[in-house]
């Protein structure tokens, strides 16, 4: 099973346009994950108002995943080159 994902032409142009366009843009995933804590906390503002469930879930995966990905960005920004 893993063989035939090692191998596949799709997921290997994927990774290669990914790492092509991070090398050119990488500050990118860093900005990225700027605007979705901002949009976490903006949610965070909302959700003290109307005290929604769906509100805080959503808010509270914007505000993680935006960290993760902005980690993920600082991570990667010296690999990729100047």
């Amino acid at each position: 099973m893993f063989r035939r994902i090692d191998e596949s032409p799709l997921l290997n142009r994927l990774l290669q346009r990914v790492s092509t366009l991070l090398a050119r843009q990488r500050g990118l995933p860093v900005v990225a994950g700027i605007a979705l804590i901002i949009t976490g906390f903006v949610l965070q503002l909302i959700n003290l108002a109307l005290n929604a469930p769906v509100v805080e879930l959503i808010q509270v995966i914007c505000q993680n995943g935006g960290i993760l990905i902005a980690l993920i960005g600082l991570l990667l920004a010296e690999p990729l080159g100047r």
